[in-house]
């Protein structure tokens, strides 16, 4: 696993002095654990900030825990997920038994970085249209408003909206296949 192989050594490195390798261990594996927590506590956006920082203390103060035999996300994994328990149940979220918290994979199966880089990638690719598809693609595939919203927003007619989002879609997908 990627993931692994890229966090062990940091934090094997850490444990025998290098502050600078600690650092990044902290800062990939706090990316990690804010996109699990933010899936799981969807509801409560607030909150995903508050738990990764307990939850990079608690690693911090049981690094000592850690064995060197064994993987470090499923190490991770075990103190995430209990920091997590114990803040569904102090918070007596209805429902916290619905929560599912023992899938090791899905804690490092992504990232904020990746999510981050997506976006980038996405805002590069809509560069690269009109924006008479650009901005109807934005408003109603992206913000999520209605196609009226974004003809009173843009000046389009709603016709042109709808146009807009379709022929913006099909150069996005074409640009993405390398065929346009």
């Amino acid at each position: 696993m990627e993931i692994e192989q890229r966090l062990r050594p940091l934090l094997l490195q850490g444990l025998e002095g290098d502050s600078n390798a600690y650092q990044r261990f902290l800062k990939e594996l706090s990316a990690h654990l804010r996109a699990f927590l933010r899936r799981r506590l969807a509801q409560r956006p607030d909150e995903v900030e508050d738990l990764v920082q307990e939850t990079l203390l608690a690693v911090h103060n049981q690094r000592h825990t850690y064995r060197p035999d064994l993987p470090v996300t499923a190490w991770a994994h075990a103190i995430a997920r209990y920091k997590l328990i114990d803040w569904l149940r102090s918070h007596a979220v209805k429902g916290a038994l619905d929560v599912p918290l023992d899938d090791v994979q899905e804690l490092f199966s992504s990232s904020d970085a990746e999510a981050a880089q997506a976006r980038r990638d996405l805002g590069q690719l809509l560069q690269t249209l009109p924006e008479r598809q650009r901005l109807p693609i934005v408003h109603v595939k992206l913000e999520g408003l209605s196609v009226a919203e974004t003809a009173r927003l843009t000046g389009l007619s709603e016709s042109a909206v709808k146009v807009g989002v379709h022929r913006g879609l099909k150069a996005l997908a074409a640009r993405i296949r390398g065929t346009a």
